[in-house]
């Protein structure tokens, strides 16, 4: 079960905008991601942006940071109730790695995908070591679903806008969860909540399904 990370586990914002409250850019990286959801801008020129702000932060002080994070509610049950009904939870997200693997150590997700920040003697360096786009996304979510010997038709994703949208086309259960028009289109199911388990009658029948 594949579970977005900025606009769903995170509402209403990305990871991205509320860490660059830290780095000063706040106002550039939300017209740049506006720009991506409108199809202007690639994933690409929105990480270059964002990353040239990281330029000698140290790297120990992300998580420090993303403690404050804003989080919908309900990730720690969802994600144990996936556990109890053999669904594997993981994060299949745009946000940079050290977003993706703080979540994951936190809430306990299988693994995570996402763009690197390149860093040189613990701090980053401003450049994007490895750029990973919706495609990506897909792809990650894909390799990880054979390797774990599990069918397309027997995964689902969680998400809410356009960077989901190659995901869902590939999935048997594709969720909008508090989502734009364009994944609202794009889903089996849409759920409006400010809780995640909100998605829980949904996932029940891919539970249902495998049985």
């Amino acid at each position: 079960m594949f579970f977005d990370v900025d606009g769903t586990l995170v509402p209403g914002t990305s990871s991205s905008v509320f860490l660059a409250g830290f780095l000063g850019h706040r106002d550039a990286l939300t017209k740049a991601e506006d720009d991506y959801a409108a199809g202007v801008l690639d994933n690409r020129q929105v990480c270059e942006l964002d990353a040239a702000a990281w330029e000698g932060v140290p790297e120990d002080r992300v998580s420090r940071w993303l403690d404050g994070l804003p989080l919908v509610a309900g990730i720690t049950e969802t994600v144990a109730w996936c556990r109890q009904n053999g669904l594997v939870p993981v994060l299949a997200t745009l946000a940079w790695s050290p977003v993706g693997s703080y979540l994951a150590d936190r809430f306990g997700f299988h693994t995570f995908s996402g763009p690197r920040l390149e860093s040189a003697g613990g701090r980053f360096t401003g450049r994007v070591a490895r750029h990973f786009d919706e495609y990506d996304k897909r792809d990650f979510a894909l390799a990880l679903a054979r390797e774990l010997g599990v069918a397309p038709h027997s995964c689902g994703a969680v998400g809410d806008s356009r960077s989901d949208l190659p995901l869902f086309a590939s999935v048997e259960l594709s969720v909008a969860f508090n989502a734009s028009a364009g994944a609202r289109a794009a889903a089996t199911v849409t759920v409006d909540d400010d809780d995640l388990r909100g998605v829980l009658p949904a996932l029940t029948r891919l539970v249902t399904a495998a049985r």
